[in-house]
């Protein structure tokens, strides 16, 4: 059984900031579809093969993909573990906001129900 740990602040703001782009979000989509070559995802863009080496390596540092040597090609697969793991605490932070709107619409509720009882006349006929 794999145990995952809570991302430390440092992770998360690696996963972020590798996430802070149209070009690494594709490029992690295209990785989680099928593993390829960084030769491979740089024919997808219309900028250099360095530019994507350095969008790979973002990715790579902050643990969403694997890059791994076949010969001279360097293949690249996204890390489902640490997706999971920012998965999780994205998880987290809406079951904050969720918990938010819940306490809101709690209080919404009961001032309604406290003016409604304010509104009421009473028996005596005021």
């Amino acid at each position: 059984m794999v145990v995952q740990r809570e991302l430390s602040e440092a992770e998360v703001d690696r996963v972020f900031h590798a996430l802070a782009t149209s070009t690494r979000r594709d490029i992690l989509r295209r990785t989680i579809e099928r593993e390829q070559s960084v030769s491979d995802l740089a024919s997808e863009y219309d900028m250099s093969f360095a530019a994507v080496q350095k969008h790979v390596a973002v990715l790579e540092a902050a643990d969403l993909i694997i890059k791994r040597a076949e010969g001279r090609e360097r293949l690249v697969r996204a890390n489902p573990e640490m997706i999971a793991r920012a998965r999780a605490l994205l998880a987290r932070y809406e079951e904050l906001w969720r918990s938010r709107i819940a306490r809101l619409d709690d209080l919404l509720a009961e001032t309604a129900s406290t003016q409604n009882k304010n509104n009421e006349p009473n028996e005596q006929g005021d």
